[in-house]
């Protein structure tokens, strides 16, 4: 009896453990974890405000006093830095077209768009980097509804429309991208002397007469 009690106890402990260290791991591995300890990295410290879309793996997140905006995504697998000053525009995309958008140096167009979304609610910031212009993320989309810790249309709208609000404040706040300097030409480093004139081309001088 000492025996099987004792190998009980020992499955218990076993099991508990292996509860613990599973829990643990879903913890560190939750992507919203995951996306903010990236966007700490990118940015030094933590971000805010941020936006961690949720089954969607991308996110974005701010460090307003240091004038940085990063972006991540693949569940915080990949991310890019900008400075604020790069971020030249936002739109809201509501189905197929846009129902909202702020541009640096322009009007803003408000979100008038109250009908309910029926095939996406998208966030599009676009980014004075040829490279990396534009990034996007979809708040919602069909299949997202009924599941667990995502947001549904109604509400992905009113968050698309906060952060539409937010980033023309930004925009408005922050000035326009420096213009880069212009480049000089190299010069070399050396200049050639010019060839010594033949005999023939010097001319005599007339010598100074003293009297």
């Amino acid at each position: 009896m000492d025996e099987v009690a004792r190998l009980l106890a020992l499955l218990a402990l076993v099991g508990a453990a292996l509860t613990l260290a599973g829990a643990a791991w879903v913890w560190l591995t939750d992507e919203t974890r995951r996306m903010r300890r990236t966007l700490t990295k990118a940015l030094g410290v933590a971000p805010q405000p941020i936006l961690a879309v949720r089954g969607r793996g991308v996110g974005l997140g701010f460090d307003l006093a240091a004038g940085l905006i990063a972006v991540t995504w693949d569940r915080g697998g990949w991310s890019l830095t900008y400075r604020l000053e790069e971020l030249i525009g936002a739109e809201l995309v509501i189905d197929r077209q846009v129902a909202a958008r702020a541009f640096r140096g322009e009007a803003r167009r408000a979100l008038d768009q109250l009908a309910t979304p029926e095939a996406r609610v998208r966030l599009r910031l676009l980014f004075d980097d040829p490279s990396h212009p534009d990034f996007q993320l979809d708040l919602w989309l069909p299949e997202d509804d009924g599941v667990r810790g995502r947001l549904d249309a109604e509400d992905a709208l009113a968050e698309g429309n906060r952060w539409m609000a937010r980033l023309e404040a930004l925009l408005r706040r922050t000035p326009s991208p420096r213009p880069r300097a212009a480049v000089a030409p190299a010069t070399a480093a050396h200049t050639r002397a010019a060839p010594p004139p033949d005999d023939d081309e010097i001319e005599d001088e007339p010598e100074d007469i003293i009297t």
